[in-house]
């Protein structure tokens, strides 16, 4: 099969999930947002670039990978929500809180079930907020899934412009 047609195939897939599918393909459509396979770290599934484009592994991921794969189109969605959200808000743990809960509704979606592990379980329960304590918990759980080569740990909770004000005043931007 060649990217293009494999590609086409990949994205009516994704469309098929669900809302946040179909507003991922129009985003992706909209935006001529390439999407190649690149050879990453093994605690790398995908990610996106500051170019607006989208990087699958290819030490997991082929055009041999079904299109239909409930793990690809969450890393689809994912990698999408964050080229949606900005650079500053896609390197913070706000953001990946975010992306992380729309990709595995995704999962969910195709697969008909979250992954078996009780760490994503308890990610999809908490609430999208800006409550430091429960985004200290969503690292906490990230890293239970991904393990401690996922340094989530190493980014702001908030996006940085909310996490300086955060720090110099104790309160977040008013628009957040």
């Amino acid at each position: 099969m060649q990217h293009d047609e494999w590609m086409n195939t990949l994205l009516e897939n994704l469309a098929e999930t669900g809302e946040e599918g179909r507003e991922a393909v129009v985003f992706i459509r909209a935006h001529k947002t390439k999407i190649r396979f690149w050879r990453a770290s093994t605690a790398i599934g995908a990610f996106w670039t500051i170019f607006g484009n989208i990087r699958i592994n290819s030490r997991f991921y082929s055009k041999q990978t079904s299109t239909n794969d409930p793990q690809l189109l969450n890393l689809i969605a994912h990698e999408v929500r964050h080229l949606r959200q900005g650079v500053l808000t896609a390197l913070s743990v706000y953001g990946e809180l975010e992306a992380w809960q729309e990709g595995f509704r995704v999962y969910q979606q195709v697969s008909g079930q979250l992954p078996k592990h009780p760490a994503i379980e308890d990610l999809m329960e908490l609430p999208f907020t800006w409550n430091r304590e429960i985004l200290r918990d969503a690292v906490r759980l990230m890293q239970a899934y991904a393990k401690k080569g996922y340094r989530i740990d190493l980014l702001p909770l908030y996006p940085l412009p909310a996490e300086i004000r955060f720090r110099l005043t104790g309160k977040i931007l008013a628009n957040n």
